[in-house]
């Protein structure tokens, strides 16, 4: 009877990791209409940025709205659901015209979205770089599923971010490059396709999972084994770290497809594919701490070369990463994140202390740390009401999360 009952909670298990939710992937611009428009011009990009009215949909994205571009793509974001839109753009004459997807954050409900800006609507003063225009408006339409879009969904221009805002150096940091695999993104996390797409949702950092193959080559994976909650089915399993790279390369498979990257192509990618300011790497092997430094030093210097604001961070959230990091030379010297006591972040020179959001603001711990210098990120916030509160009454100078559209609407909506 034990044997019986182990057999069918094995299956159960097993049923349960393939048990996929179906997310609808909403069609756009299936007319290929941005084709035949011009790319918007760099410069007039941040005249659309700001906080705007919804005086139609507010059924679907609620009152406001925050309008914001991040690299290639125009995001919007909502306090509803944390539901944001992410836009491809183009323009003809004097006409703006956008294409895209919006999605809740908080479940799979996502559908197509358009929009347009006329001329008289705000249309000729951007294209045209007037900054001093306000009368922006966007008017469009949105389906759900995939209906066409055709229910009204139009943004008023309201307000530019604050003065706050706009002097703030507030880091939004997404969770395992982007997002996780329970997220059904379209892509996997730990991921380059996840990196390639983290900075649609209003990120500005991501941290990602390092760990070390049995022959020494660092790569990122955030879980012990192989297991079918990362990867699809493999003719490999068990310790993740016990295989060679090879055979990880090889015989392993991301859920969404994708090979298992090498911590350097994630590195290198995030460096020369994206605008991203802050790598988190949070150190899932003790044996990857080396090899985790010297490249992280390297692709910092690098950095530095090429005039790009990137800084990368070993990340220390354990006591034995702790006597690990302690043991490299010139240990003081390596960028780093410590998740541990204040006096372990002293020790270790630790340019980020990193609490999590569990033992609350702390505000005048937090107001410590940055007076010595240091910088100060919780993790990991998720809850909408925290996320609020955290930004309104904290100190912090990021938050890492696996909502960062969230995080965006309420970072940039203040005051």
């Amino acid at each position: 009877m034990k044997k019986i009952f182990l057999i069918l909670a094995a299956c159960l298990f097993i049923y349960s990791c393939n048990n996929e939710v179906e997310v609808i992937t909403p069609v756009v611009d299936a007319s290929g209409f941005l084709d035949q428009t011009y790319p918007l011009p760099e410069n007039v990009k941040p005249i659309m940025e700001g906080v705007y009215e919804v005086t139609a949909g507010t059924d679907l994205l609620g009152d406001q709205v925050v309008v914001k571009w991040n690299r290639d793509r125009l995001s919007i974001f909502a306090g509803k659901n944390g539901g944001y839109i992410v836009l491809e753009s183009g323009y003809l004459d004097s006409v703006l015209f956008f294409f895209g997807y919006w999605r809740y954050s908080t479940n799979t409900e996502t559908g197509s979205a358009t929009f347009y800006i006329p001329s008289d609507e705000g249309g000729s003063e951007i294209l045209s770089g007037d900054s001093t225009f306000t009368t922006i408006k966007f008017i469009g339409s949105y389906g759900v599923g995939n209906e066409l879009a055709a229910i009204p969904l139009v943004l008023k221009y309201k307000r530019p971010f604050s003065q706050k805002v706009k002097e703030s150096n507030f880091e939004i940091l997404a969770h395992r490059g982007g997002g996780r695999n329970s997220d059904y993104l379209g892509v996997s996390e730990n991921s380059i396709e996840m990196i390639n797409i983290a900075e649609r949702f209003g990120t500005t950092g991501i941290e990602i999972d390092a760990r070390l193959s049995r022959d020494g080559v660092p790569f990122i994976y955030h879980d012990g084994d192989i297991n079918l909650r990362l990867t699809q089915k493999s003719l490999i399993w068990g310790n993740i770290e016990d295989f060679t790279w090879a055979q990880l390369r090889t015989l392993v498979t991301l859920r969404n497809g994708e090979k298992i990257p090498s911590l350097r192509e994630a590195l290198e990618f995030t460096l020369e594919e994206t605008n991203i300011k802050t790598v988190w790497l949070d150190t899932k092997d003790v044996d990857v701490v080396p090899a985790s430094i010297a490249l992280l030093t390297e692709i910092n210097e690098r950095a530095v070369l090429m005039g790009r604001d990137l800084k990368i961070y070993l990340g220390i959230p354990a006591d034995d990463v702790y006597d690990k990091f302690l043991e490299q030379p010139n240990y003081q010297d390596v960028p780093s994140l410590c998740e541990l006591s204040i006096d372990q972040v002293r020790e270790a020179n630790s340019m980020i202390w990193a609490p999590r959001w569990t033992q609350g603001t702390q505000t005048s711990t937090v107001q410590q740390m940055q007076a010595e210098g240091r910088k100060v990120f919780t993790w990991t916030l998720d809850d909408e009401n925290y996320i609020e509160q955290f930004i309104n009454e904290g100190q912090f100078d990021g938050i890492l999360t696996n909502y960062p559209t969230i995080v965006s609407y309420f970072h940039y909506i203040q005051d």
